[in-house]
């Protein structure tokens, strides 16, 4: 017995001919234009720890980053159901529900690089000079290596 593999297709074609594909897009498309109107009634802050997980019965479901975000959307919850039943595809909202589910991965915080600057090491070196401890006097002149020889 051997395996013979399905003709490749291109992904198009998968979408319109794969009634299971054909409903994922549709509703992932779908949670992505509930999401755009949704950051346009969120403060800029509020935009990344936001997600649309859900509307269903009226209920929009919201996935927040910590605590501390879904306590301020409980908060604006009036306030943003308000602003949402303006839009047609919320007009059955009627409560928003948070859950809190913290990211998968944490963004690590960008580096800082020192400048080097001949000024701070000429400065390094002639506080270096005037020094009497010698580690201190070392340490300084290592630093005012790294910055460039003046």
């Amino acid at each position: 017995m051997s395996f013979h593999p399905l003709d490749a297709r291109r992904p198009g074609d998968l979408l319109r001919t794969h009634a299971t594909l054909k409903g994922l897009y549709a509703r992932a498309h779908g949670l992505d234009r509930l999401q755009g109107l949704l950051d346009m009634q969120l403060e800029p802050a509020a935009r990344e720890h936001c997600r649309v997980a859900s509307l269903n019965e009226g209920v929009l479901r919201l996935i927040v980053t910590d605590s501390h975000w879904a306590t301020r959307m409980r908060y604006q919850q009036k306030r943003l159901i308000r602003q949402l039943l303006a839009y047609n595809e919320f007009a059955t909202l009627t409560k928003i529900h948070c859950k809190v589910q913290p990211p998968l991965f944490k963004k690590t915080p960008p580096v800082h690089k020192m400048r080097k600057s001949p000024v701070a090491a000429q400065s390094l070196h002639d506080t270096a000079e005037h020094i009497a401890d010698p580690a201190l006097k070392a340490a300084l002149e290592r630093l005012a290596r790294h910055h460039g020889e003046p």
